[in-house]
């Protein structure tokens, strides 16, 4: 039963994800006045395909491992255009339209995204109090005096030249572990001080501020919230916070959790080129089933928060600017606006040779860390 559940929570997470994605790229794509051949959900030998009525093929394909938009292209030679649909074709199009188009698909991934979290939120989500468990011995928040008990009830991002001065102004509200975690990622890997409000276990309130000097260096052997010494206290769910909020407060707590969880997600993966994360720590299909399968059984909540989590990171990927993603052909389109003309068909072709075997290699890699950590674990 666990092993049905797992399969549909993939098969659904990936419909889902590919299906917005590729709707992204389809609707920027008409609005744009581009005719689509083809809207295609997976690969490989077609299960059911529907011709609609303005010629756009929709397919749902065998193997479901992404998806893709096939549009009118004057520069791809297997396509026959007449001089009617020329008008109509993606190359004829202005370079913004063009660059609009791409970048749709990536855009509806943070969209849906946004739109996951904000369903959350408006439903109501129970959610672990910012109460802190005592900080392990030389911590930074163990040197700075953070007591077992201590709940974090506001934020506030210090400047770099912060020199110990009164802290002057609001601090923003933390009304989660889960908030306050996302902050801590986002201020350690942007290399940015902070200062923590704080209410101890008799109800005074306190200022503990962490400068930007003091925090720990991301490194792919350290945990940077282990050297903090800021861990979330076990605390019984009826002592949970209900997060509920109204459509409007929704969405904007939602943008801004989106847009954090961007952040982070971005430097890490920037990190794979400085050093300062691993490429171990790539997991591919297994993983994802995995999980899903696990946030599934969970509830309804926990899965939808793990297809939010997906679609920015599918968001991200596809922005990689590497040929056969989506980033690859935005920096066509960079090379474009710069030198003033297209980049030849011919490079482009062996660019994209290169990128495939890239991504074979980099699908192979996060497969083999799946393996090892579900048949070596």
């Amino acid at each position: 039963m666990q092993a049905l559940i797992t399969l549909a929570s993939f098969l659904v997470t990936l419909g889902v994800l590919v299906s917005f994605h590729e709707y992204g790229h389809f609707l920027a794509a008409r609005l744009c006045g581009v005719k689509v051949l083809r809207f295609a959900l997976g690969f490989g030998k077609p299960l059911f395909t529907f011709r609609a009525s303005n010629g756009t093929e929709w397919v749902l394909a065998s193997i479901p491992l992404g998806g893709y938009v096939k549009l009118l292209d004057g520069r791809d030679g297997q396509q026959s255009i007449s001089a009617q649909d020329r008008s109509q074709s993606f190359d004829v199009k202005p370079l913004w339209q063009r660059s609009v188009i791409v970048a749709a698909g990536p855009f509806a991934n943070f969209l849906l995204a946004v739109i996951l979290f904000s369903i959350i939120y408006f439903t109501g989500v129970p959610q672990l109090p910012a109460k802190l468990q005592a900080p392990p011995e030389q911590s930074i928040a163990a040197k700075l005096g953070v007591a077992a008990g201590d709940q974090v009830i506001g934020w506030q991002s210090l400047p770099s030249d912060y020199s110990g001065a009164p802290i002057l102004g609001e601090f923003d509200l933390v009304p989660s572990w889960n908030a306050l975690r996302w902050q801590l990622l986002d201020a350690v890997t942007g290399e940015q001080g902070f200062a923590l409000e704080m209410r101890d276990a008799s109800g005074g309130r306190h200022i503990k501020s962490f400068r930007q000097g003091d925090l720990p260096q991301v490194t792919p052997e350290s945990d940077p919230l282990k050297a903090l010494g800021l861990f979330p206290q076990i605390t019984p769910p009826s002592e949970w916070n209900q997060l509920k909020l109204g459509p409007i407060d929704a969405l904007s707590f939602a943008s801004q959790r989106v847009y954090v969880i961007t952040k982070v997600s971005m430097r890490l993966m920037l990190g794979l080129l400085t050093g300062k994360t691993t490429l171990k720590q790539l997991g591919g299909p297994l993983s994802i089933a995995d999980m899903a399968g696990k946030s599934a059984q969970v509830g309804w909540q926990p899965f939808v928060a793990f297809l939010a989590l997906m679609s920015i990171s599918i968001g991200l990927l596809n922005l990689v600017p590497l040929p056969m993603l989506d980033g690859g052909q935005l920096l066509y389109d960079a090379w474009e606006l710069v030198a003033g003309k297209r980049i030849t068909l011919s490079l482009q072709e062996k660019l994209q040779k290169v990128g495939f075997l890239l991504l074979i290699a980099l699908s192979l890699l996060a497969l083999f860390n799946d393996l090892q950590r579900y048949l070596l674990s």
